[in-house]
This record gives C-alpha cells, sequence and structure tokens, in this order.
C-alpha cells in the first residue's frame, strides 16, 4: 500500500494500526494523539520517564510522513537555539537569518519544563501563529506545523512549571502510563519500538494530512452540541474551587478535538460521546493552575462532566 495511491481516509486507519503496533496497550492515547494532529492542535505528553513519551512522537513523526526535528530542552538551551539566528555574512557586508529546528513539519520539544521559562516562551508565538519573528522580519512556518512536547511530573528535580499561556497553546495533555502486564512481557521479549519504524512505510504525507485537518473541520455539528460545550465551559467558571475557568479558545479547541474524534471513528457528524472523550484531556492542563491545591483533579474533571445535561 503506497501513501501516494491510497485515499486519505483509508491511509488513516492504516496509520493507526501501525502506531498501535508500537505503541502497545495504549490504544486511547494514540488516538487522542493523533485526533489532536487532525484538529490542528499542539500536544502535551505527561508521564514519568520510561514509558514511552519520545517514542509516540517519533512515530507519529514518521507514520504521518512528516519532517521532523527533536530539540532536547535543557537548562542552558536559549530561545535562538530554536528559532535560529542572524549571522554576519561577510562577503554581502550584511545579516541573513539561520533557521533554527523550529521550521520543520513535526517538532518535538523533549522535556520542555526542563528549559527556562524564557526559553519555553520561544514557542508561543510559533504555535498561537504558526510563524516565528526575528529582528522585525516574520517567518512563515512549514504547514502542516505541530508541536509535541513532553514534560516530567514538575515535582521532579530540574523542571519548571509551563505558565498558563504556554499551557493554553497545548490542545491537549496526555498521560501513557505504565503497560499492563501482558504488553509490558511483550515489551520485555522484543527490542526497541522504534526499530520497527525503519521497516514501516509512511501511512500518510503532508499533503494527505492537510486534506484530513480540512475533512475533519467539516464534520458537522448540531447547535444543541454546540450549546453543550459552551454550558460545559461556562460551569468550569462558576465551580468556587476553579479560580480561573476555560477560555473561548479552549472551548474552541474542544469542538475541534471533537470532531477528529468524530472522523477518526468514521462519522461525519459529532456526538455527545465524541465531546466526552475530548473534554479531559482539553481541560485538564488548562484547569491545574487555577484549582485550589488539595483538589481531586480528575475527580473535578468527572464532576463537571456530570454536571451538565447531555442533549438528548
Amino acid at each position: 500500500m503506497n501513501a501516494s495511491t491510497t485515499s486519505p481516509t483509508d491511509a488513516l486507519t492504516r496509520a493507526l494500526a501501525d502506531l498501535d503496533r508500537i505503541i502497545l496497550g495504549k490504544s486511547e492515547a494514540v488516538r487522542l494523539a493523533l485526533t489532536c494532529l487532525l484538529a490542528r492542535g499542539h500536544l502535551l505528553i505527561e508521564d514519568v520517564p520510561g514509558v514511552g513519551k519520545t517514542t509516540l512522537a517519533h512515530a507519529l513523526a514518521h507514520v504521518l510522513g512528516l519532517a521532523w526535528q527533536r530539540v532536547q530542552f535543557t537548562s542552558d538551551l536559549l530561545p535562538a537555539d530554536i528559532i535560529g539566528v542572524s549571522v554576519f555574512d561577510a562577503p554581502s557586508g550584511g545579516f541573513s537569518f539561520k533557521k533554527g529546528p523550529m521550521f520543520t513539519q513535526l517538532l518535538l520539544a523533549d522535556e520542555v519544563n526542563r528549559a527556562s521559562p524564557k526559553t519555553q516562551s520561544a514557542l508561543l508565538e510559533a504555535m498561537e501563529e504558526r510563524q516565528v519573528s526575528v529582528d522585525v522580519t516574520t517567518y512563515r512556518l512549514p504547514d502542516p506545523f505541530f508541536v509535541v512536547a513532553t514534560q516530567n511530573p514538575f515535582e521532579q528535580l530540574g523542571t519548571f512549571r509551563l505558565p498558563e499561556s504556554q499551557l493554553d497553546r497545548f490542545l491537549m495533555r496526555i498521560s501513557l502510563g505504565y503497560p499492563d502486564a501482558a504488553h509490558e512481557r511483550a515489551l520485555l521479549a522484543g527490542g526497541d519500538r522504534r526499530d520497527l519504524l525503519a521497516g514501516m512505510p509512511p501511512a500518510l504525507n503532508p499533503d494527505a494530512v492537510r486534506e484530513l485537518q480540512a475533512t475533519a473541520q467539516r464534520v458537522h455539528i448540531a447547535p444543541a452540541l454546540l450549546e453543550y460545550v459552551q454550558t460545559l465551559v461556562a460551569s468550569t467558571r462558576q465551580r468556587s474551587d476553579i479560580q480561573i475557568g476555560l477560555s473561548p479558545r479552549a472551548g474552541q479547541g474542544l469542538v475541534r478535538a471533537a470532531r477528529a474524534w468524530a472522523m477518526l471513528a468514521g462519522r461525519d457528524m459529532v456526538i455527545p460521546e465524541d465531546v466526552q472523550a475530548v473534554f479531559a484531556p482539553v481541560a485538564s492542563h488548562r484547569l491545574d493552575a487555577g484549582v485550589n491545591t488539595g483538589a481531586d483533579h480528575a475527580a473535578l474533571i468527572a464532576a463537571l462532566a456530570r454536571g451538565v445535561a447531555v442533549p438528548i
């Protein structure tokens, strides 16, 4: 099967199957990651080291057929190390801009919260506007452009908490968690999962990804479901135990994610279950900083979802 001769929908099905072969036993997380990218969002993967965060990002880039760059974020990383820098060109007597690893289709920002807040903020314009500004010149980034960032729990040594403005740029935050016993046994019996990618041709290519993104945004969502989303978002602003509720940008992201999730399930219209499936990954990291200390975060998200009547 060739990505150039297969319909994007069939290729998407193959991409899912390939990702499930690489990331064992994490079907829901894989679907959420693909949903995020099809919704033109950026993905934050948070978990302890060694559970497959970087492997998932690598597999996404390979299966989608995208050019990608990996940047290991460290405490001494500078914004220019990511964006690029102007260098003096002796023959012309002027400066020319040397593009950094940001200029790619999928940027893997590995352990993003090990860099200082100043370096983390270098991603803001790129993630929101899909462009970077250097020396009063604006440079467009490739299309598609995704940031897949991994972060370790901020309680670990050498990490910085991502600011709210940075967190809001990520459409979703997901975790992988430890594998169950059967899949961990399969991991122990096999080799490095990334070695499998070498013999696995990409299922998609940049043109097909752009077409699928456009198709996802044409998935129908009824007015009653838009009202459901609006009520869900409003409910986060009315609770006394939440200091900062969801923003309008979060609501727009929730709609985009629900459409992409529906398309991934083979439907051309959104149903309430689609909204519910993506609500926690879209909302949880945005509510982190605003929730009173000591609150059971997962229980709070679940209570918010239960507290809004589902349209029939």
